[in-house]
């Protein structure tokens, strides 16, 4: 795990991690929360300064793929049943989701994100499907497209545009729930190789990417 300073690619701090990071998301200010490769932990990181110092390590029922935060709460997704939950930061389980046979709705949930206004997107990379739910785990709507193809990382500019890893097709898509459209933001041409993950930062309108296999994040203006 490296705390990078985003105007230079400086290294400034390093911290050796139990399974290795696989997805990470902020909680407050000053505190980040890491889903463990190979192992069913969370684990809590303090950011001090330009250092980073773990904190409380979290189980979990199963292996976490996408991470995210509702209020001071987390919000996790499995590869299996149950799909999602909401957890405390004391590692209490709030809420869960499961879905079998006729009632099916997720395949391979893979990663999360909230928007502004608290509401949850998740990525299906086995039915090609976005969800939107609320905080308690409902689902309140589902968004698919010819343009989605193994969608990977999602993340949310505000409420009405979200941004996904369209994997196979090596795009980025821009998804406006109040009029049900998709739409290509970024393609090959733009140079998006296999998109896995991505994160958007606000101040200066960039979206940051990062592709499988890749050693280096790029970096692009949302206009």
């Amino acid at each position: 795990m490296e705390l990078v300073r985003r105007q230079t690619g400086k290294v400034l701090s390093q911290l050796g991690l139990e399974g290795g990071p696989w997805s990470v998301c902020l909680v407050g200010r000053d505190r980040v929360a890491v889903a463990l490769l190979k192992v069913q932990k969370v684990q809590l990181i303090k950011i001090k300064g330009n250092t980073l110092v773990k904190d409380k390590v979290l189980k979990v029922s199963h292996l976490v793929y996408g991470i995210t935060t509702s209020g001071d709460n987390l919000v996790v997704t499995y590869k299996e049943q149950p799909w999602l939950e909401v957890i405390s930061t004391d590692g209490k389980v709030l809420h869960q989701f499961h879905s079998t046979g006729k009632t099916q709705h997720f395949n391979e949930p893979h990663f999360i994100t909230t928007s502004p206004d608290g509401t949850l997107w998740v990525s299906d990379v086995g039915n090609n499907t976005i969800m939107k739910m609320d905080a308690s785990l409902t689902i309140l709507q589902t968004f698919t497209s010819p343009l989605l193809q193994w969608p990977h990382g999602i993340t949310a500019v505000t409420e009405d545009e979200i941004i996904v890893c369209s994997n196979r097709n090596k795009s980025l898509v821009l998804l406006q729930p109040s009029t049900n459209t998709m739409s290509t933001l970024l393609g090959k041409d733009d140079g998006i190789e296999s998109p896995h993950s991505l994160t958007y930062f606000p101040q200066e309108r960039q979206i940051f990417v990062a592709s499988d296999w890749a050693d280096s994040i790029k970096v692009f203006k949302f206009t």
